[in-house]
């Protein structure tokens, strides 16, 4: 499918409609088939002991797969999350971003499911895995 929205677009409209987080998310690339986010980790996304919390991941992955869908689909503010389930792997490196690959497995006219992969920037292994759903309002 082709894509509505570039990383430039998407990131505008994080910028708009959720000014209160769009700085915590860099998109690294963009093609028909993936969208990589990362997660500017800072302070305020460390647990005790300092490792990534388990919300701060969550919302890398519902970022991810949210981006994915507008990407298609172009600026739909009202598509919502009805579905996450999320797997947290391993301990993410201290200090370092997080990288999320998300892939549309698919986009239908109301749902959207898609799976993000979470890895630490620089490692190979992935620390979270997580499957999306979406709920996309009708066209009117």
């Amino acid at each position: 499918m082709e894509l509505k929205m570039t990383p430039d677009d998407l990131c505008a409209f994080l910028d708009r409609e959720f000014p209160q987080v769009s700085a915590d998310f860099a998109i690294d690339a963009l093609t028909e088939d993936q969208l990589t986010v990362r997660l500017r980790v800072g302070d305020r996304h460390l647990r005790p002991g300092g490792t990534v919390s388990g919300p701060s991941m969550f919302a890398l992955a519902d970022v991810g797969v949210y981006l994915a869908v507008l990407a298609r689909l172009g600026p739909v503010a009202l598509a919502v999350t009805t579905n996450c389930s999320i797997d947290f792997m391993r301990k993410p490196a201290a200090g370092v971003d997080l990288i999320c690959r998300t892939k549309l497995l698919k986009l239908g006219r109301s749902l959207a499911v898609g799976d993000a992969l979470i890895y630490s920037d620089g490692l190979d292994a992935p620390v979270a895995r997580a499957t999306l759903t979406y709920a996309i309002p009708p066209a009117r």
